[in-house]
Protein backbone atom coordinates (compact mmCIF):
# COMPACT_ATOMS: atom_id res chain seq x y z
CA UNK A 1 0.00 0.00 0.00
CA UNK A 2 1.12 3.54 -0.63
CA UNK A 3 2.18 5.78 2.22
CA UNK A 4 -0.48 8.39 1.50
CA UNK A 5 -4.12 7.71 0.77
CA UNK A 6 -6.31 9.85 -1.47
CA UNK A 7 -9.61 10.96 0.03
CA UNK A 8 -12.16 12.16 -2.51
CA UNK A 9 -13.96 14.69 -0.42
CA UNK A 10 -16.60 17.34 0.07
CA UNK A 11 -17.45 18.73 3.54
CA UNK A 12 -20.73 16.90 4.10
CA UNK A 13 -21.39 14.78 7.21
CA UNK A 14 -20.33 11.68 5.28
CA UNK A 15 -17.17 13.31 3.99
CA UNK A 16 -16.28 14.66 7.41
CA UNK A 17 -16.62 11.22 8.99
CA UNK A 18 -13.60 10.07 7.03
CA UNK A 19 -11.46 13.19 7.40
CA UNK A 20 -12.03 13.11 11.17
CA UNK A 21 -11.18 9.40 11.34
CA UNK A 22 -7.98 9.93 9.34
CA UNK A 23 -6.95 12.78 11.64
CA UNK A 24 -7.73 10.73 14.75
CA UNK A 25 -5.75 7.75 13.44
CA UNK A 26 -2.81 9.85 12.30
CA UNK A 27 -2.79 8.25 8.84
CA UNK A 28 -1.17 10.19 5.99
CA UNK A 29 -3.62 11.24 3.29
CA UNK A 30 -4.26 13.86 0.69
CA UNK A 31 -7.55 15.56 -0.11
CA UNK A 32 -8.90 15.32 -3.65
CA UNK A 33 -11.75 17.84 -3.71
CA UNK A 34 -14.96 16.80 -5.43
CA UNK A 35 -17.14 19.91 -5.51
CA UNK A 36 -20.67 18.53 -5.54
CA UNK A 37 -22.04 22.07 -5.82
CA UNK A 38 -20.48 22.15 -9.29
CA UNK A 39 -21.52 18.60 -10.22
CA UNK A 40 -17.98 17.21 -10.13
CA UNK A 41 -19.30 13.95 -8.65
CA UNK A 42 -20.61 13.12 -12.13
CA UNK A 43 -17.21 13.23 -13.83
CA UNK A 44 -16.28 9.92 -15.49
CA UNK A 45 -12.96 9.74 -13.60
CA UNK A 46 -14.74 9.98 -10.26
CA UNK A 47 -17.46 7.56 -11.33
CA UNK A 48 -14.74 5.01 -12.01
CA UNK A 49 -13.80 5.24 -8.31
CA UNK A 50 -17.25 5.73 -6.81
CA UNK A 51 -19.87 3.95 -8.98
CA UNK A 52 -22.73 5.58 -7.05
CA UNK A 53 -21.25 9.03 -7.81
CA UNK A 54 -21.29 10.01 -4.14
CA UNK A 55 -18.54 11.22 -1.85
CA UNK A 56 -16.50 10.16 0.01
CA UNK A 57 -14.29 7.66 -1.74
CA UNK A 58 -10.84 6.46 -0.74
CA UNK A 59 -7.92 5.08 -2.73
CA UNK A 60 -5.09 3.40 -0.85
CA UNK A 61 -2.71 1.75 -3.29
CA UNK A 62 -4.65 -1.07 -4.91
CA UNK A 63 -7.57 -0.67 -2.49
CA UNK A 64 -10.49 1.47 -3.65
CA UNK A 65 -13.53 2.08 -1.49
CA UNK A 66 -16.74 4.05 -1.65
CA UNK A 67 -19.47 4.38 1.02
CA UNK A 68 -18.38 6.08 4.22
CA UNK A 69 -19.20 3.14 6.51
CA UNK A 70 -17.04 0.76 4.51
CA UNK A 71 -14.23 3.32 4.51
CA UNK A 72 -14.41 3.73 8.29
CA UNK A 73 -14.26 -0.03 8.82
CA UNK A 74 -11.27 -0.31 6.51
CA UNK A 75 -9.42 2.51 8.27
CA UNK A 76 -10.16 0.92 11.62
CA UNK A 77 -8.70 -2.39 10.47
CA UNK A 78 -5.76 -0.75 8.75
CA UNK A 79 -4.77 1.41 11.71
CA UNK A 80 -5.85 -0.85 14.55
CA UNK A 81 -7.56 2.17 16.10
CA UNK A 82 -11.16 3.13 17.00
CA UNK A 83 -12.37 -0.33 15.96
CA UNK A 84 -12.13 -3.19 18.48
CA UNK A 85 -10.04 -6.22 17.63
CA UNK A 86 -12.35 -8.65 19.47
CA UNK A 87 -15.43 -9.88 17.64
CA UNK A 88 -17.93 -8.91 20.35
CA UNK A 89 -16.62 -5.37 20.57
CA UNK A 90 -16.45 -4.99 16.83
CA UNK A 91 -20.04 -6.19 16.46
CA UNK A 92 -21.22 -3.54 18.93
CA UNK A 93 -19.46 -0.83 16.95
CA UNK A 94 -20.77 -2.22 13.66
CA UNK A 95 -24.34 -2.17 14.99
CA UNK A 96 -24.18 1.54 15.74
CA UNK A 97 -22.29 2.31 12.55
CA UNK A 98 -24.98 0.59 10.49
CA UNK A 99 -27.67 2.29 12.59
CA UNK A 100 -26.29 5.60 11.46
CA UNK A 101 -25.89 4.51 7.84
CA UNK A 102 -29.40 3.07 7.59
CA UNK A 103 -31.29 5.41 9.92
CA UNK A 104 -29.90 8.67 11.27
CA UNK A 105 -28.11 9.74 8.08
CA UNK A 106 -30.82 9.00 5.50
CA UNK A 107 -33.66 10.28 7.67
CA UNK A 108 -31.88 13.53 8.58
CA UNK A 109 -30.94 14.00 4.94
CA UNK A 110 -34.53 13.55 3.78
CA UNK A 111 -35.81 15.90 6.47
CA UNK A 112 -33.30 18.53 5.32
CA UNK A 113 -34.46 18.12 1.73
CA UNK A 114 -38.17 18.39 2.42
CA UNK A 115 -37.63 21.29 4.82
CA UNK A 116 -35.87 23.18 2.05
CA UNK A 117 -38.54 22.23 -0.51
CA UNK A 118 -41.31 23.43 1.79
CA UNK A 119 -39.53 26.76 2.27
CA UNK A 120 -38.74 27.36 -1.41
CA UNK A 121 -40.57 30.44 -2.72
CA UNK A 122 -41.50 28.73 -5.98
CA UNK A 123 -43.03 25.64 -4.33
CA UNK A 124 -46.35 25.08 -2.63
CA UNK A 125 -45.34 24.21 0.97
CA UNK A 126 -48.18 21.68 1.06
CA UNK A 127 -46.21 19.59 -1.44
CA UNK A 128 -43.68 18.72 1.26
CA UNK A 129 -45.60 19.20 4.49
CA UNK A 130 -46.60 15.55 4.98
CA UNK A 131 -43.12 14.22 4.14
CA UNK A 132 -41.51 16.80 6.42
CA UNK A 133 -43.82 15.78 9.28
CA UNK A 134 -43.02 12.08 8.79
CA UNK A 135 -39.26 12.56 8.62
CA UNK A 136 -39.22 14.91 11.61
CA UNK A 137 -41.09 12.31 13.65
CA UNK A 138 -38.59 9.62 12.66
CA UNK A 139 -35.49 11.78 13.22
CA UNK A 140 -36.81 12.73 16.67
CA UNK A 141 -37.34 9.04 17.43
CA UNK A 142 -33.77 8.28 16.37
CA UNK A 143 -32.46 11.01 18.65
CA UNK A 144 -34.35 9.29 21.44
CA UNK A 145 -32.57 6.02 20.64
CA UNK A 146 -29.22 7.81 20.68
CA UNK A 147 -30.07 9.59 23.93
CA UNK A 148 -30.90 6.32 25.68
CA UNK A 149 -27.68 4.70 24.49
CA UNK A 150 -25.53 7.62 25.64
CA UNK A 151 -27.17 8.05 29.03
CA UNK A 152 -24.55 7.08 31.58
CA UNK A 153 -21.93 6.52 28.86
CA UNK A 154 -19.15 8.69 27.51
CA UNK A 155 -19.33 7.00 24.10
CA UNK A 156 -21.69 4.76 22.16
CA UNK A 157 -19.82 1.54 22.90
CA UNK A 158 -17.04 0.60 25.32
CA UNK A 159 -14.76 3.39 24.10
CA UNK A 160 -14.46 6.08 21.47
CA UNK A 161 -14.88 4.49 18.05
CA UNK A 162 -15.73 4.97 14.41
CA UNK A 163 -19.40 4.64 15.41
CA UNK A 164 -19.15 7.83 17.45
CA UNK A 165 -17.52 9.66 14.55
CA UNK A 166 -20.17 8.44 12.11
CA UNK A 167 -23.06 9.60 14.27
CA UNK A 168 -21.42 12.80 15.50
CA UNK A 169 -21.05 14.46 12.09
CA UNK A 170 -24.79 14.10 11.44
CA UNK A 171 -25.74 15.40 14.87
CA UNK A 172 -23.25 18.24 14.54
CA UNK A 173 -24.68 19.49 11.25
CA UNK A 174 -28.37 18.78 11.71
CA UNK A 175 -29.31 18.92 15.42
CA UNK A 176 -31.32 22.08 14.77
CA UNK A 177 -33.82 19.85 12.96
CA UNK A 178 -35.08 18.60 16.34
CA UNK A 179 -34.95 22.00 18.02
CA UNK A 180 -31.40 21.65 19.28
CA UNK A 181 -29.94 19.42 21.97
CA UNK A 182 -31.47 20.97 25.09
CA UNK A 183 -33.95 18.11 25.27
CA UNK A 184 -31.20 15.51 24.80
CA UNK A 185 -28.66 16.14 27.59
CA UNK A 186 -26.68 12.94 27.06
CA UNK A 187 -26.30 13.68 23.34
CA UNK A 188 -25.35 17.27 24.14
CA UNK A 189 -22.59 16.18 26.52
CA UNK A 190 -21.29 13.63 24.01
CA UNK A 191 -21.41 16.21 21.23
CA UNK A 192 -19.33 18.65 23.29
CA UNK A 193 -16.90 15.90 24.26
CA UNK A 194 -16.13 15.05 20.64
CA UNK A 195 -16.16 18.67 19.47
CA UNK A 196 -13.33 19.42 21.92
CA UNK A 197 -11.02 16.81 20.38
CA UNK A 198 -8.22 18.43 18.33
CA UNK A 199 -8.44 15.77 15.61
CA UNK A 200 -12.17 16.40 15.22
CA UNK A 201 -11.56 20.12 14.82
CA UNK A 202 -8.86 19.44 12.24
CA UNK A 203 -11.06 16.98 10.37
CA UNK A 204 -13.82 19.55 10.03
CA UNK A 205 -11.60 22.06 8.25
CA UNK A 206 -9.44 20.04 5.87
CA UNK A 207 -11.01 21.69 2.81
CA UNK A 208 -13.85 24.09 2.16
CA UNK A 209 -14.94 25.32 -1.28
CA UNK A 210 -15.35 29.06 -1.66
CA UNK A 211 -19.00 28.58 -2.69
CA UNK A 212 -19.76 26.69 0.53
CA UNK A 213 -17.92 29.18 2.71
CA UNK A 214 -19.80 32.22 1.36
Amino acid sequence: MTASMRLYYFPTPNGRKVSIALEEMGLPYEIVPVDILKGEQHRPDFLAISPNNRIPALVDGDVTLFESGAILQYLGRRSGQLYPADEAGRCRVDSWLFWQMAGLGPMAGQLSWFTRVAAAPDRDPRDASYAKHCYLKEVTRLYGVLERQLTGRAYLCDGYSIADIACWTWVDQYHAQVGGLAGFPAIAAWHRRLAARPAVRRGLTVWMPATAAD
